[in-house]
């Protein structure tokens, strides 16, 4: 294919027009997907703060349950240290 100097200065200009608009496109794509990939580092991030508050209640919550075993055993202790009261004895009916 032969292309006449007329056409090889159309497509020149063509082309110069065409590169800023594909650097714009790219530009954008680019930007866009540096968007994504900072938008998934940031939910990873919160994830592992999250992940980090789940340990530090659990945690905590262990801590809770120990020292309330420890007041249910205190009290158990309690309750059997009272002094028993004496049953009263029933008085038996005498026969005539």
């Amino acid at each position: 294919m032969v292309l006449d100097p007329a056409s090889v200065e159309l497509l020149v200009n063509y082309m110069g027009k065409l590169i800023p608009r594909i650097n714009v496109i790219l530009a954008i794509i680019v930007g866009t997907l540096a968007a994504i990939v900072y938008s998934l580092r940031m939910l990873v991030i919160m994830e592992r703060r999250v992940a980090r508050m789940e340990v530090h209640i659990e945690r905590m919550a262990m801590k809770i349950a120990r020292e309330e075993y420890k007041i249910e055993a205190m009290i158990g202790k309690r309750r059997s240290k009272k002094p028993k009261r004496s049953k009263k004895r029933k008085k038996k009916k005498r026969r005539k």
